[in-house]
């Protein structure tokens, strides 16, 4: 790989490939739109197919869910079963990163979503992503926080139980093996 960012031929090639069986495999979460349309649109963004490739190699499992009208673009959420294993055990920003005294984690959700080139879900993005299926059965993700929430010291997080989404707040420099993140991105 020459640059950064930037997906070999067989990368690239492969990625499409799991993206497109995925697609066909949860028809359920994107009725209407159709592959080669959002296909098109992948193989001409070199840093989309990138942000695309983290998210499948940090677990994320992306898939499409939507397309905005207005903008013409197609949304991908992370539709793994469980928040995604390469993105759990971290803190919710950098300044909750930089609080910690000690045992601070290798990074902060906000920091590696950045480092990634996609959104954390909102609260609302996430309960959408809850009608398309049963998520976080198991585990929880960050969420974007208000920043009046933030700017008390806390952060919010959403999971599933007993059939329902719950959000709950925890100071933001807290983290546990089993709280991730989902993320967003927008192609």
């Amino acid at each position: 790989m020459g640059k950064k960012n930037e997906l070999s031929a067989e990368q690239r090639e492969e990625l499409i490939k799991t993206l497109k069986a995925r697609f066909e495999k949860n028809m359920n979460r994107h009725k209407g739109l159709e592959w080669v349309k959002i296909q098109a649109k992948l193989e001409t963004d070199t840093e989309k197919r990138w942000s695309l490739s983290e998210m499948e190699r940090t677990g994320g499992e992306p898939d499409v869910v939507s397309q905005d009208s207005r903008t013409d673009e197609y949304l991908f959420y992370d539709c793994s079963a469980e928040s995604p294993k390469g993105r759990r055990s971290f803190c919710y920003d950098h300044e909750a990163l930089e609080s910690r005294k000690e045992f601070k984690p290798a990074n902060s959700a906000m920091g590696l979503a950045a480092n990634m080139g996609i959104e954390i879900l909102t609260e609302q993005h996430y309960r959408n992503l809850q009608g398309l299926g049963n998520f976080d059965l198991k585990t929880s993700s960050w969420v974007k926080t208000p920043a009046e929430i933030r700017e008390l010291g806390g952060a919010i997080y959403c999971d599933r139980r007993y059939n329902h989404v719950f959000t709950y707040h925890n100071g933001a420099e807290s983290y546990y093996a089993v709280r991730g993140f989902r993320g967003l991105l927008r192609v």
